[in-house]
């Protein structure tokens, strides 16, 4: 009972950060780019500020909530899009590896353990800062360094498949080899894949906050959730509501993805069981 309401808690948040994306910008009065010095760092209506700006303003005066509703559209872009790159080239892998064996998965295990020897976020570093920072560019590189988790849930459910009866039975038929992959192995091993999917998705979105944490991620003025705390950071001791107010709506979407990865392992029956 616990779990299902967890998970419920986990679809509701991820369920209204997508409703935010897509109708909150339309709803919010102000524009997120907007800048109004005179209005510089007002506090939230909580904390005694004005109304006019429920969230607040940051240090150029540009609305809290409008970039927070913004933000979100960045945070779900980036993680989704991440997760649909890495997942394309570790589903690739994995498959392939799995299924061929021998050589050829020889070849793809060295190709993860390549992958796995890399320290991400430093390799994220360098490429975002060697290339130049930019939506895109923050896209690919986490899409090109995340895939290595599909790729070893994807080899090792195409093994245990592999050999099914169902399998043996579509190549007696005479179906070609990207039938078999695509119409027989891929889709009974899509949901173990769907809750590697939504652990992906939670981790592109830190990891795109950290890089624009560091100054390497989503350019300003893109109002970046992770971009959004680098910006307060130095008004924290005096304004900590400036990091408090993205920082907290970074970890509500992290939890409720990572609670709708728990129930999905669950109702899947991909959860261990000792």
């Amino acid at each position: 009972m616990t779990r299902h309401i967890a998970t419920g808690i986990g679809l509701f948040i991820i369920g209204f950060t997508l409703l935010v994306a897509l109708i909150g910008p339309s709803l919010v009065p102000h524009d997120p780019f907007t800048q109004d010095l005179m209005q510089r760092l007002q506090p939230p209506a909580w904390l005694g500020g004005s109304g006019e700006h429920l969230f607040g303003t940051d240090q150029l005066g540009r609305d809290y909530l409008a970039r927070l509703v913004y933000g979100a559209r960045i945070s779900l872009l980036i993680g989704a899009c991440a997760a649909l790159t890495s997942g394309v080239i570790g589903i690739t892998l994995g498959v392939l590896g799995g299924f061929f064996g021998g050589r050829v998965d020889d070849v793809v295990m060295f190709v993860i353990t390549c992958r796995l020897s890399i320290p991400l976020i430093l390799v994220a570093l360098a490429i975002v800062s060697a290339v130049g920072s930019s939506l895109t560019i923050v896209v690919l590189t986490l899409g090109l360094l995340l895939w290595d988790r599909f790729a070893v849930v994807a080899r090792t459910t195409t093994m245990q498949v592999r050999n099914l009866d169902y399998v043996a039975a579509a190549q007696a038929a005479g179906a070609s080899l990207w039938h078999v992959l695509a119409r027989e192995v891929v889709p009974n091993i899509a949901h173990h894949l769907v809750v590697v999917a939504t652990l992906e998705v939670a981790l592109a979105i830190l990891l795109e906050s950290v890089l624009s944490f560091l100054g390497l991620g989503v350019p300003a003025p893109l109002p970046s959730w992770g971009l959004m705390i680098a910006e307060g950071k130095d008004y924290m001791f005096f304004e900590p509501w400036v990091i408090m107010v993205p920082g907290l709506a970074l970890f509500v979407l992290v939890l409720g993805i990572n609670l709708v990865g728990d129930g999905l392992r669950d109702l899947f029956g991909t959860r261990s069981r000792g």
